[in-house]
């Protein structure tokens, strides 16, 4: 998985896994899949926004993508 590194995490805009994914290298999506746990089917159904991550999911997704993919981005409802 291609990692981004930001010097200033205050300095990024809010990004959603669709933003995320969109200069990544093939096969990014399939290898986060198994790193987070879930399918492939289930990570492309969060990227589309057909599906909202539970609160656990949010977490290891911001974790993965080093805070460029906020647990808030994903579920503002729950985290401020």
């Amino acid at each position: 998985m291609l990692v981004v590194e930001v010097t200033n995490p205050a300095e990024r805009n809010d990004m959603h896994l669709k933003q995320y994914f969109k200069d990544e290298p093939y096969g990014s999506k399939k290898e986060m899949a198994e790193y987070l746990g879930i399918t492939p089917t289930w990570l492309g159904l969060l990227i589309r926004k057909a599906r909202r991550p539970s609160p656990e999911l949010a977490k290891r997704i911001e974790r993965a993508t080093q805070k460029l993919v906020t647990a808030k981005d994903l579920r503002p409802d729950l985290f401020d």
